[in-house]
């Protein structure tokens, strides 16, 4: 894999340095336009489970079990994985999500996972 994958807010400026702009969420994020957002790719299928999503709710006391439930979902999702795998081949990808919470989100679960499975992080907490 060449490339990189960073995240960032869907509701940060759009940037060339974003590289391919993916959204990772289930849901469309509010206030959000299909044009402002400049994506590449919304691959809802690499977001938590609907049922997962609403347990966990952005809960930060359940993150650690979100973290590890999140985790085998991804296990179980080859072909979402193999999609991201496929756009880091042709250079830098920034995951984008909607959470209000920088530091309790699926995108840095995410991110940590890609991390441990061999892809590189630019900044792994979406920060310029």
């Amino acid at each position: 894999m060449n490339g990189t994958f960073d995240i960032k807010r869907i509701y940060a400026r759009p940037s060339d340095a974003d590289g391919q702009r993916v959204l990772v969420d289930r849901i469309w994020p509010r206030g959000v336009s299909r044009e402002d957002a400049a994506l590449n790719l919304w691959l809802k299928e690499i977001a938590p489970s609907t049922n997962l999503r609403k347990w966990f709710g952005h809960d930060p006391s359940r993150f650690e079990a979100f973290r590890h439930r999140y985790r085998q979902e991804l296990d179980a999702n080859p072909k979402a994985l193999a999609e991201l795998y496929a756009l880091a081949d042709h250079g830098h990808v920034t995951l984008l999500y909607a959470a209000h919470d920088e530091h309790v989100n699926h995108a840095l679960v995410l991110a940590e996972y890609l991390k441990d499975h061999g892809c590189k992080l630019g900044h792994p907490t979406g920060a310029d």
